[in-house]
Formats: C-alpha cells, structure tokens, sequence
C-alpha cells in the first residue's frame, strides 16, 4: 500500500507585531531624559517683587483701583533705571545662554495689559540682545476657525516653550476670561469655570519644568487717553490707531473688573500674578528685566559638564 503524502506544513505564522508597551518600555532612557529629574524637583520658582511691583494674593485680594500706576520715587530717578536696565539685560542674555545650554528647563513670560499698556515696548525693551535662537515671542490675535474647533486651551499650549528655550506670550490664554467676558463672546456658564482650568493648566506646566511669570502692566485711564492721542498726533504712530480703540476705551470699567477677577482667581503660589506700574516707561522696564532675571536667578540653569576626553584633544593647523 502507498504511503499517504503528508500533507504540506502550513507556514509559520508571522511573527505578533511588538506591542506598543513594549516599544514605550523600550524607549524608557528617552523618556526619562525628556523628563529631567523628578516632578517633585519642580519646586516653584517666585522671585521677590521690586519695589513698587504687588504680588496678587500676598496680604489680600489685588485692587487694582489701589495701586499707584505711576513709579514709586521721583521721576529723577529715570536716568540711573536706564544704567540699572543695562545690567539686567546683561544678567538676562548670560542666564538665557545658561538655559539654553543646560536644555533641562524652560520660563514662560505672561505679559497682559489694557490697550496702550506697553506690552510691544517692553517686550522690545527688556530682551534686546537675547540670542533669539533661545527666545520666541507670540502674539495671540482673535482665533482662527481650527482654533476654534479645539478646547480654548490648545491654540496656547502648542506654542510653550521648550527646554532651554524662553518664551514670550503677547496676550495670553487669559484672553479667554478677558475679552471673551467683557465683549460676552461666550456666556458666563462658559468663562467662569475657566479661571480653575487654567489654574489646572499652569499647575502642568510648572510640574513639567517651565516656570510661569505673569506680568500685568498697570496704567491708569489717563495715561490711555495721552498714548493714544500721541498716536494720533504723529504720522509715523498713526498705523497703530484703530477707532475700535475708542469703542474698547468705553468698556474701561468693565475690563479693569475682569483684569482684577482674573488677577485674584489666578494667582496662585506656583504661578502668581505680579502687578507692574506702567504709566513710566522706565519704570516699566526695569521692573519687568529684573522680574525676569531674578527668576531665571533661581532656575539656576547651569552648563553641562564637558565632555570626558577634551584636555587631549588639539585643534590642527
């Protein structure tokens, strides 16, 4: 009798695809060097406030309608605020090399304010002569359609700075308490609840290594109605004056309320609010470099240690 063919074997099954735990597993040395230290490491980062500069939730609630706009002292004081401004802008170029070297740590600047409050001056003020190979600015304008299909969180978040790196927002997420209240774009069942998001967001961001410095710059009413007649007054400043200005200059009342509420919902002791008075250029900027500078002070970024090896090493004819 003929034997039976046996029958073909059938082909070794592929192989599982690895799963995506294990590939996560595998890339734990990355990770853990995307995440410098331990969450707890992040302790917050509070420089002390000038004089003349409040600190919301300190003593009490922020009132705005309390502080003095105008710089503390005599307005003598302008020509030694423009030495003093020199050397904090040195202290700042020196701690951004730091920082952008170490690339273990990142600073967000929040800068707020009124129309006319200076935030353009002081951003082109305070950071002259930083390597802007570390620092980036965004201004955030009325959002865009794909913005607007996301949470009002995203279009911010996507544009935080990175290690090493400092950045400057021009306007904020706190638009979305500000402008969206005062203008009701959206109801207060929407608004009010984001004052503890936002609070939760920057929570995130301090755990994860940036520290958030949050600057309101402080003019009075007055102080409004001379920028804007100064633009007014000078050809070369009049691109910068809209009519809707005018119209936003009736809500005066209604925005300080939402600055204030703001201010005192969200300062916190991770992230808290410092009030600058702005109606003094100077004054101003000085505030805000040294603000800057002391808490890159205390994020003590540091260079990394050179490579083993260099002391042979000589560069060739």
């Amino acid at each position: 009798m003929s034997k039976k063919r046996p029958k073909d074997k059938p082909d070794s099954p592929a192989p599982h695809p690895r799963p995506s735990s294990a590939a996560w597993a595998a890339a734990a040395d990355g990770f853990a060097e995307a995440s410098p230290g331990a969450v707890e490491t992040h302790a917050p980062r509070l420089p002390a406030a000038p004089p003349g500069v409040v600190v919301c939730g300190e003593a009490a609630p922020c009132d705005l309608a309390a502080v003095d706009p105008d710089a503390p002292g005599s307005p003598d004081g302008k020509a030694e605020a423009v030495e003093a401004l020199a050397r904090e802008r040195a202290r700042i170029q020196a701690l951004q090399e730091r920082l952008y070297a170490e690339h273990r740590q990142s600073l967000l600047v929040v800068l707020q304010a009124i129309d006319t409050g200076g935030k353009d001056g002081t951003i082109r003020s305070v950071f002259e002569g930083v390597n802007p190979q570390g620092c980036r600015v965004w201004s955030f304008k009325t959002p865009t359609q794909e913005e607007l299909d996301h949470d009002f969180l995203w279009r911010y978040h996507r544009h935080m700075p990175g290690r090493g790196m400092i950045g400057v927002f021009n306007r904020s997420h706190y638009e979305d308490v500000l402008i969206v209240r005062v203008k009701r774009l959206v109801p207060e069942s929407v608004w009010r609840p984001r004052y503890a998001l936002i609070n939760d967001f920057e929570h995130l961001l301090t755990r994860s290594g940036t520290a958030v410095l949050k600057i309101f710059l402080h003019i009075s009413r007055a102080e409004q109605k001379a920028r804007l007649e100064s633009r007014l007054a000078d050809p070369e400043k009049q691109w910068k004056f809209d009519p809707a200005d005018l119209v936003e200059r009736e809500a005066w009342d209604d925005y300080q309320a939402a600055f204030e509420d703001a201010l005192n919902r969200c300062s916190t002791p991770h992230a808290p609010w410092y009030v600058v008075p702005a109606n003094r250029k100077w004054f101003r900027n000085l505030a805000v470099a040294r603000l800057i500078a002391d808490t890159l002070e205390a994020m003590d970024p540091r260079f990394p240690a050179p490579r083993a090896g260099l002391d042979g090493i000589t560069v060739p004819d």
